[in-house]
């Protein structure tokens, strides 16, 4: 009854895909860390598709 309207609006209100981006793994400002501080280079990158993965060294299936 109550459940189902409840579970009815949560599978509405699903989480959207996430972003694939590469960001480096920083703080804005140093405190108790050991991540270093964000400089002015420092940007996200937001990629189009996901990561190709390629295993180099291994031998072709024959």
């Amino acid at each position: 009854m109550i459940f189902e309207r409840v579970f009815a609006e949560m599978l509405e209100r699903l989480n959207p895909e996430p972003r694939m981006r590469t960001c480096p793994r920083v703080v804005k400002r140093a405190r108790h860390n050991s991540y270093r501080v964000k400089r002015p280079d420092d940007v996200s990158v937001t990629h189009a598709n996901p990561p190709t993965i390629r295993l180099e060294g291994l031998l072709a299936a024959a």
